[in-house]
Parts: C-alpha cells; structure tokens; sequence
C-alpha cells in the first residue's frame, strides 16, 4: 500500500549554520544543515568526524520530513550518557518548526564533568542558539502526473499549469501531446476542474504511478 504524500506546506532549512559555546571549558560546536535523508544525515556526521577527530563526542539528531511528522527522524548520544545529547537535541529541532535539518554538536571536554543534568542543558543550549541564526522557506508537496492532449489545446493547458505553481518535468508531441507534471498536491482538485472546463470534461490527470 502506498503512503499518501503531505499536502500541508512545511518549513524546511534553507541555510547551513556553526555555533560555538563553551560550558565549564569544554567546547561544544554545533553545525545545522539541511537534511532530506538518513543516508545525508549519516553522511553529514561522518563528515563531521573527519574534521573533528579529536572531539570527545560527535552527537546528532535530525528530522527528514516536517517538525511535526512522527516518522523521519533519529538520533545519537555518541558515547555520552543515555538521553542527555541526542534526544534534548532532537527535541529543540521538533519545537523549532523546521523540519528536512540535521544537527551535529562536536563537543571537546574541557576536564569538567557537568552530570546528567548539566549535558542535557549544555547539548540543547548549543542547538537553540544555532536555531536562531537558521532560515527556511516552505516546501509544497507535489504530486507527479500525466496528460494528453490535443496540440490546440497545449497553450490552455500550461496556462492552467503556470497558474498553480506547476512544473512541465518532459514533453512528448506524437499524435497527442504527452506531458508529464509535477503539480502542488493541495491544487490537485482545482487542476482537474480547470481542464474539465477547457475540455467538456475529456481532459483528465493520470497519476504517474498508474502508467
């Protein structure tokens, strides 16, 4: 069974963010970049690893979808004590707002152990003050799909395209003009209606996948 796509916009991070503090003298850096995968969140950090080798600890936290969205997430204390980097990290993320982010915080003890308590603070301080300094803009989900059409038809159709935002992804003139779109999930109705009008009901969307 498929899953259903998003149709509410969401923010998403449009920006790539390093913040230093330092708490009892150990160093805590942390980097916010945007993030669309696991796979691009693991490799961020293992970048992160690389340039940081001597760093007592390299602990993340990042959302692959929207803040709010229950799936897409993860996070790691990196030898620190269970719940005290990744999971307050990943909470200051969720309560951000922005989701597609990944946040890494390179910590250098400073000979000071700060306790639970002390961690917890430290690691999601580190991340709400990076969180100031990050910008987003919103992404629409989309929704890809096909169409034929008559070639006196073709300026009415991306005329309706262009008005909601769509997107012509390839273009095929055979016998019919084949388009394939990519067009905002929550217009989809609205589209449909459009080219209902423009065709006495003949035009209609094909769902990309049904092909």
């Amino acid at each position: 069974m498929k899953k259903l796509p998003m149709t509410k916009p969401y923010k998403i991070a449009a920006n790539k963010i390093e913040h230093e503090t330092i708490v009892n003298r150990s160093r805590f850096i942390c980097y916010l970049s945007p993030c669309v995968s696991i796979e691009e969140a693991k490799a961020q950090v293992k970048q992160c690893q690389l340039e940081h080798p001597q760093a007592s600890h390299h602990c993340y936290a990042f959302l692959t979808k929207a803040a709010d969205n229950s799936l897409g997430y993860g996070y790691s204390d990196d030898g620190e004590p269970s719940g005290t980097a990744g999971k307050p990290m990943l909470a200051l993320l969720q309560g951000g707002g922005i989701g597609q982010v990944c946040a890494i915080v390179v910590r250098y003890f400073g000979g000071t152990k700060l306790g639970t308590g002390g961690l917890q603070r430290a690691y999601g301080d580190s991340v709400r003050q990076a969180l100031v300094f990050l910008q987003s803009k919103t992404k629409i989900a989309m929704a890809t799909k096909t169409l034929a059409c008559q070639y006196s038809q073709v300026d009415d159709v991306l005329h309706i395209i262009s008005q909601v935002g769509g997107q012509v992804v390839e273009q095929e003139y055979l016998q019919h003009v084949q388009f394939k779109l990519l067009l905002p999930q929550a217009k989809l109705v609205l589209i449909e209606q459009k080219l209902q009008t423009l065709s006495a009901g003949k035009l209609s969307l094909i769902a990309y996948d049904d092909l």
